[in-house]
């Protein structure tokens, strides 16, 4: 609980002493947000782990519907907001049965930070992103839980204003490792 105190503490703290700092980029006047619609795959229950570990089981991966806004308040720095929806339970395989648990839905924000970018040609390019991000969930007591997590995604632009990404993200908080891809606008 401390470690996600101190993550919270750190994210407010940086958008509070950014904010002043922040200019917009000239270069991207109009292309102040991207709005994208994607997939994301969870490995490891957070209720269940230690059993899980235990026993040896096998973890199905959960899928879950990806809704993911990123604005650009500078040309480097990025505030990633999403929301992962899950289709369907958390199932494990122990002792040759499937196990299933409910899925919660995860909100969370962050910060982002452009790494790099390889100019493909003069319409196409590739970035990299990467940064500390915090979710909110309600786990299966219904108690909410904040977990800080490490995420990045490859993002592959095309012309003004369309975007494909694929990406991971580790949580900390929770031991979970999510797989996440999509498609997106940039407005």
């Amino acid at each position: 609980m401390k470690l996600t105190k101190l993550s919270l503490l750190l994210i407010s703290n940086l958008i509070l002493s950014s904010a002043s700092a922040w200019k917009l980029d000239s270069i991207m006047k109009n292309k102040h947000f991207e709005v994208s619609f994607g997939q994301s795959l969870l490995f490891i229950s957070n209720s269940k782990q230690v059993n899980i570990k235990n026993q040896q089981a096998l973890v199905i991966p959960t899928n879950a519907v990806l809704f993911f806004t990123e604005f650009r308040p500078q040309k480097k720095i990025r505030i990633p907001v999403f929301f992962n929806l899950a289709t369907e339970t958390k199932q494990f395989v122990v002792n040759n049965q499937i196990i299933s648990e409910r899925a919660s839905p995860t909100f969370g924000t962050g910060f982002t930070y452009n790494l790099f970018k390889i100019q493909l040609d003069s319409t196409s390019k590739i970035e990299f992103e990467a940064g500390p991000l915090a979710s909110v969930l309600f786990n299966t007591n219904k108690n909410l839980r904040v977990a800080p997590i490490i995420a990045g995604r490859f993002r592959i632009m095309r012309g003004k204003n369309f975007a494909m990404y694929a990406g991971m993200s580790y949580s900390i908080g929770i031991n979970a490792l999510g797989l996440l891809y999509g498609t997106g606008t940039i407005f």
